[in-house]
């Protein structure tokens, strides 16, 4: 198990680029490299290397459920009452706001079931990174174009479109909250709408994540401490990407984001051939 410093630098990355549109799975394992921590570690198992990945990953969730905690309860407290009153739960009925998601988020949580074992290995090689992150840039760049029509909900059609998105997000380098926002804008649904949408869109497949990463552990192991010590980390840096991203919203400025991703996307595809396999 690497040391608390490492990790709780693995932590800070892995919540500021999970929310913030960087690609997460991309910078962390990055750091891994840096660090000697990561799938080439020589003193680091399988196990270890996912028990913290869940560690961290559950942090960046806590993140996202403490931010909209207030929403989540609201939307959960009127699918409750609707389903009480017999209603069946959909995009007007009470609590619309959780099927929207459910539709736009269990695609994406199907396919990284089924894909997430074979997709690992190709997510801490440089070449795959290096190029996701470089689509990723384009993404962003691309709502510079984007316009508002003052749309505050989606459709089924929205929804669909939003799950091809975080379903594409499950190859290396693409960022989750890259593919809902873009989606979302381009939908002309408002910045601080799409914030929500796409935020709260990301976290079912976080749980997901989660979940996956303790299956494929099959055992927990490591120190308590450090282990707390990342997800911490992943909670507190979570917490302040999402304000700086609906900040970056609000000023229609999400698109700066591209400026830090391509640097780096170039940098990793210049040292691919350096890079441990």
């Amino acid at each position: 198990m690497p040391g608390i410093e490492e990790v709780l630098c693995l932590g800070l990355i892995q919540g500021l680029t999970e929310y913030l549109p960087l690609a997460s799975t991309g910078h962390v394992a990055l750091a891994e490299t840096l660090f000697d921590v990561g799938a080439g570690a020589s003193y680091l198992d399988s196990a270890e290397r996912l028990t913290l990945h869940a560690c961290l990953h559950a942090g960046t969730l806590l993140a996202g459920v403490i931010y909209f905690h207030e929403r989540l309860a609201q939307g959960a407290a009127a699918l409750w009452r609707g389903l009480r009153a017999g209603q069946l739960p959909g995009p007007s009925a009470p609590g619309g706001e959780l099927s929207f998601l459910a539709v736009a988020s269990l695609p994406a949580v199907l396919v990284g079931a089924v894909l997430q074992p074979p997709l690992e290995r190709w997510q801490s090689q440089p070449l795959a990174i290096g190029f996701g992150l470089i689509l990723t840039s384009l993404w962003l760049t691309s709502t510079l174009w984007a316009r508002s029509s003052g749309r505050t909900s989606l459709g089924l059609r929205g929804a669909l479109l939003l799950a091809l998105g975080l379903c594409l997000a499950w190859l290396p380098g693409l960022s989750r909250s890259a593919a809902t926002l873009t989606t979302a804008l381009w939908l002309g649904v408002r910045p601080e709408r799409a914030f929500e949408l796409g935020m709260l869109a990301t976290l079912p497949v976080l749980l997901a994540t989660v979940v996956l990463d303790l299956a494929g552990a099959e055992r927990l192991t490591g120190s308590p401490l450090v282990l707390l010590s990342g997800a911490l980390a992943a909670l507190c840096a979570g917490l302040l990407a999402l304000f700086a991203l609906r900040r970056l919203l609000q000023h229609g400025q999400v698109a700066s984001c591209a400026l830090w991703l391509l640097p780096v996307a170039l940098a990793t595809l210049a040292l691919a051939k350096a890079w441990p396999q």
